[in-house]
C-alpha cells in the first residue's frame, strides 16, 4: 500500500501545442504542484502516464497497481499539449486519496489522531474494506474539492459516513439482497452515524462536533437541503463514479450497478452533477450512466 503523498505532476509536451485549461486542475488540487516544464529524462520512480493511453483505455486496473506500487511523489504525463491538463485532472481526481490536503478545520494533531483511529478500523488485508478505506479518503477529498472552507464535522462524517459496512460487509456485501433498496441504506446509515460518534469521542472529539457528525451521517443516503448533508451527499456520489464504479460493476454485475447509478445519479445535487462531466469513467460505467440520465430524462 502507497505510503507517501502526491505531490507534484510533470506535464511532458510531445508537440508544440500549448497547455491549456491548468486553472481547473490548480483550483481542484492546489497542493500539488504542477510541473509544465518537465523535459529530459523523467525520475525513474515516477509512473508515466500517457495520454494516448490513458484516452484509449478501457480500465483502470494497469494505472492503478502502477500508482499503488509506486513511493514516489510526483506522476509525469506525457502526450499533446492540448490534452496534457485535462489528463492530469482526470489521473488526479482516480488518485487524489493520496493528495494530502486539508483546511484550517481538519490542519493540527487532533483531526492526526481520527485519522490514525479511522485507519485502525479497516483490516485493510480484506479487499472490501481496503475499497471502504479508499472510498472514504476519496470521498473526504470529494468534500474538501467542493467546499474547500468545509467544517470540521463535515470532513469527519466524509470519513466514517461508511463505517457501518465495517460491520455487516467485511467481508461480502449483501446490499443487493435487500428486498427495499433505500430502506437498507438508511439503517446503514443510521448504525454508522453511532458507530462514529463513538469512535470520534474515544478519539478525542468534543461532543457538540460528535453528535453533528452523528446526524450528517445517520442520513447522508438521501437528498437534503441542509448544505453539510447535501455536501455529504455529492460528495459520496462522486467518490463512487469517480473511484468505485468499476469495482462495482465487476462485483456485483451490470443489472445491479445500473440501478445503483441511476439511484446515485438521483441523489446528486446540481454541484455533484455538474463536476461529474469532469470525470473520467469506464466505458461501461459511462454508458450505463448515459441510460440512467435517458431514463430520468424520459420520466
Amino acid at each position: 500500500m502507497r505510503q507517501s503523498y502526491l505531490t507534484c505532476v510533470r506535464l511532458v509536451r510531445t508537440d508544440a501545442a500549448s497547455i491549456d485549461g491548468l486553472e481547473g486542475t490548480r483550483w481542484a488540487h492546489p497542493t500539488v504542484r504542477v510541473d509544465t516544464d518537465a523535459s529530459g529524462p523523467l525520475p525513474p520512480g515516477d509512473v508515466t502516464f500517457d495520454v494516448a493511453g490513458w484516452v484509449a483505455s478501457r480500465d483502470f486496473a494497469t494505472f492503478d497497481l502502477a500508482v499503488e506500487a509506486s513511493q514516489s511523489e510526483a506522476l509525469s504525463i506525457r502526450g499533446a499539449g492540448c490534452d496534457l491538463a485535462r489528463v492530469a485532472g482526470e489521473v488526479l481526481t482516480r488518485y487524489q486519496r493520496w493528495v494530502d490536503r486539508r483546511n484550517a478545520a481538519s490542519d493540527g494533531p487532533v483531526f492526526d489522531a481520527v485519522l490514525a483511529a479511522h485507519r485502525a478500523l479497516h483490516d485493510c488485508t480484506k479487499p472490501l474494506v481496503r475499497a471502504d478505506l479508499d472510498h472514504a479518503l476519496d470521498t473526504w477529498r470529494w468534500v474538501l474539492r467542493l467546499a474547500p472552507d468545509a467544517g470540521l464535522a463535515a470532513q469527519l462524517a466524509a470519513l466514517f459516513h461508511d463505517v457501518e459496512r465495517l460491520e455487516s460487509e467485511a467481508d461480502r456485501r449483501v446490499e443487493h439482497h435487500a428486498p427495499d433498496y433505500q430502506a437498507f441504506k438508511d439503517s446503514h446509515a443510521r448504525r454508522g452515524g453511532v458507530l462514529a460518534h463513538e469512535v470520534l469521542r474515544r478519539a478525542g472529539i468534543d461532543e457538540a462536533t460528535a453528535a453533528k457528525v452523528r446526524t450528517l451521517v445517520s442520513v447522508h443516503e438521501r437528498r437534503s437541503d441542509d448544505p453539510d448533508v447535501a455536501l455529504l451527499v455529492d460528495a459520496d456520489g462522486l467518490s463512487f463514479f469517480s473511484l468505485n464504479s468499476p469495482g462495482y460493476v465487476d462485483y456485483f454485475g451490470r443489472e445491479q450497478a445500473a440501478r445503483k447509478i441511476r439511484w446515485t445519479l438521483a441523489r446528486l445535487g446540481r454541484r455533484g452533477v455538474r463536476e461529474l462531466a469532469h470525470v473520467k469513467l469506464r466505458p461501461d460505467v459511462a454508458e450505463l450512466l448515459r441510460s440512467a440520465r435517458r431514463a430520468g430524462s424520459a420520466s
